[in-house]
């Protein structure tokens, strides 16, 4: 399951990166979404897969018989996945008011607009 994960983690990156790379602002947001969603599989991944109970332990008991799933990956890829939500609603409104200025998502075309000026 690891190797599927850390496959599909270089997938993301390299599409991530590549959209990121792209001229277009549509293509720019696309890409970070892609690299964000690669960076949450990736934090998941190194916090280690185990099957596992809930890290709950009874009363009776001072350490964890059992294997168990580690909480700490997970309240870290929640937190990733607010962050992102939050970039990516501001890039989207940025780029939108851009576009209704400029009227062009290109960035080359952008960058001449504001040589000219």
């Amino acid at each position: 399951m690891e190797i599927v994960l850390a496959i599909m983690i270089g997938i993301l990156y390299a599409a991530g990166i590549y959209m990121i790379l792209r001229r277009s602002l549509v293509k720019l947001i696309l890409g970070i979404i892609i690299l964000g969603n690669g960076a949450n599989l990736l934090i998941f991944l190194l916090g280690r897969i185990t099957k596992g109970s809930p890290p709950i332990i009874p009363g009776d008991l001072k350490v964890f018989e059992a294997a168990y799933a580690d909480p700490i990956p997970q309240a870290l890829i929640l937190t990733a996945i607010v962050i992102s939500f939050g970039l990516q609603s501001f890039a989207i409104i940025l780029i939108k008011r851009a576009y209704k200025v400029v009227k062009t998502d290109d960035l080359d075309e952008m960058n001449a607009i504001d040589q000219d000026s």
